[in-house]
């Protein structure tokens, strides 16, 4: 081993212990020509190193294990292409506030802006989804600039930062010892007692409460602070997509989720209430679509990040503060005051209308129909099936496909507390579900793991299924396949637009890819099919081997609040080429 060698390699150790000491737990990516940091965390206490074969794939990975783990995970890629091909990874992890730091490599000063190999602006490239970029050219930096990127990472609105480390940085003796070795802490506030009391009168007049939880009050651990004041202010609770697993999804208060998603009948809680609270979501558009009543809502919006406020909804009042000491401070302050039923409401009747919005709930769950073919596998079928092998204990990712979109509606699939859950953030970006399920089930091994996704989404993550095999995930990919990408020929259909390259030509492979990795696959044939597949699934995956269950489904098996938002119009029911 040169010198030089030695000096690299001490460094990414240096690296790899502060990383670890502020409180990161995995670092991922692509091998890089001179071992690095995915080098240097195999060594490290505290650390999970995880090669994948592609870059994009690697930062959905450390998406969706900084999700579930609530701590910040590290991608390292280098100069050139490799942090580019990331990007769209990297997209989803902004939009989902997942706390992520991105380390990277310069190529050497004397070949910038001459024509150096695999020179790229790599704050350029970045700018659109880190949130804070900075160059360690100093060895004396380097500790401060890696810690300082966790702290970056995890507080404000949670994101990715990027720290890039110079050629000529790699080839200084780093400090001898790591100094700082606390995890970061993730710094929590309220807002002041007099926009508490602003919120608190408000609150104390509302007839018709609800509280809309999102990924932020997730992040909080929300779900105590959230139940009761649920209670305290005789409040129905829905979620956002990312907010599932707040509060365990069969409390009497709880609804299902707003906007694309609802269920009816719950949609008549999301018109009926007058004021609303909001915590720890930015209102995206997907929780505003199908929802008109809400620009008419009282708003009461709490968040981490004062640029959430007004971005799709003017808040009436806008509260800066940790969603769980929030909820918390207004559960006591309206405990303070009269009680339900003397505050302006009808605590009964509010509480009678939840009640039998959640019959109804319960009604669509056992016998709700997704429109699928007479006798043939539909999707909501088949989520009945999910939810009667693996229960509400259980790690659920999502991606966002046409037909994938049914496990949204609650509650074909009912999640406790313990749950947890992974979804695409407003980017929806195909087959981010299927790579971020592995970082997802290494940060939660004790729950198992289940991806549902479509088709196209599954062959466009392909690659990530021997990492899940050689981390031994026992992960169970349940797919709808359509024979093809779905959304695009529904959204063609309704306008009466040609729908033949939406349709796939071959068959996909991914069932004899899975059993090559040594896993398990089968295609139902029909709805008698799929308990006895799931449970033969279930049974690999608990071995630790991939399993995959295909349903064949049809075009007609169009989800509820797409059928809502949309109509159906246009004829798209011909059968995919691929049946399966």
């Amino acid at each position: 081993m040169t010198d030089e060698t030695s000096t690299r390699q001490a460094v990414w150790r240096y690296a790899a212990a502060t990383l670890a000491g502020a409180g990161c737990a995995l670092v991922t990516g692509v091998p890089s020509d001179d071992p690095g940091l995915l080098d240097a965390a195999v060594t490290t206490p505290g650390m999970k190193a995880v090669p994948v074969r592609d870059q994009r794939v690697g930062a959905c990975l450390a998406t969706g294990h900084a999700l579930v783990s609530g701590r910040p995970a590290v991608l390292t890629t280098s100069s050139g292409p490799s942090l580019p091909n990331a990007l769209a990874g990297l997209l989803e992890a902004s939009a989902l506030r997942a706390p992520l730091v991105v380390v990277t490599t310069r190529i050497p000063a004397a070949g910038l802006d001459r024509g150096g190999f695999q020179q790229v602006d790599q704050r350029a490239v970045t700018s659109a989804v880190a949130k804070w970029h900075v160059v360690a050219d100093d060895a004396e930096r380097l500790g401060w600039a890696l810690r300082h990127a966790v702290h970056r990472s995890v507080n404000g609105a949670p994101g990715v930062v990027v720290v890039e480390l110079t050629d000529e940085l790699l080839l200084e003796d780093p400090p001898p010892a790591v100094t700082a070795t606390s995890p970061v802490r993730r710094l929590r506030s309220v807002p002041a007692p007099g926009e508490l009391r602003s919120a608190l009168d408000l609150m104390a007049g509302a007839a018709a409460p609800l509280i809309l939880v999102g990924g932020g009050a997730k992040a909080a651990g929300a779900g105590p602070a959230v139940r009761r004041l649920a209670g305290v202010w005789g409040a129905a609770v829905f979620a956002t997509a990312a907010g599932r697993g707040v509060v365990d999804e069969e409390h009497p208060a709880y609804c299902g989720l707003a906007g694309l998603y609802t269920t009816d009948p719950a949609g008549e809680l999301l018109d009926g209430a007058d004021v609303l609270l909001a915590l720890g979501t930015r209102l995206e558009e997907t929780v505003r679509m199908g929802w008109p009543a809400l620009a008419g809502k009282r708003l009461i919006h709490v968040d981490v990040d004062p640029e959430a406020f007004d971005l799709g909804v003017r808040p009436e009042i806008p509260l800066a503060g940790d969603a769980a000491l929030t909820a918390d401070a207004l559960a006591d302050g309206l405990a303070c005051r009269a009680p339900v039923g003397t505050r302006g409401q009808d605590p009964a009747s509010w509480t009678d209308r939840i009640a039998r919005v959640r019959g109804g709930l319960a009604r669509f769950a056992d016998s709700g129909s997704s429109g699928g073919s007479s006798g043939g596998a539909d999707v909501a079928e088949a989520l009945r099936a999910v939810r009667a092998h693996f229960g509400r204990d259980l790690v659920v990712v999502q991606e966002n496909g046409l037909h994938d979109m049914w496990s949204y509606h609650y509650p074909l699939l009912s999640l406790s507390e313990r749950a947890r859950v992974v979804v695409p953030g407003e980017q929806t970006m195909m087959g981010f579900g299927v790579a971020a399920s592995i970082g997802a089930a290494l940060a939660e091994p004790l729950l198992p793991t289940v991806v549902l996704c479509g088709d196209g989404a599954l062959t466009l993550s392909l690659n990530a299924l021997p990492v899940a095999a050689e981390q031994g995930c026992g992960i169970t990919f349940v797919v709808f396949e359509n024979g093809g990408f779905g959304w695009p020929r529904f959204v063609r259909a309704l306008s009466g637009a040609d729908t033949g390259v939406t349709r796939f030509a071959t068959e996909p492979s991914y069932d004899h890819v899975v059993r090559s990795l040594g896993g398990w696959a089968t295609r139902c044939r029909d709805k008698r099919d799929l308990r006895p597949a799931l449970e033969e699934a279930a049974e690999h995956a608990g071995a630790g081997r991939i399993a995959l269950v295909a349903v064949p489904v049809s075009d007609t098996d169009v989800p509820p609040g797409v059928l809502r938002l949309y109509g159906d119009h246009g004829d798209h029911s011909a059968p995919p080429a691929v049946s399966g």
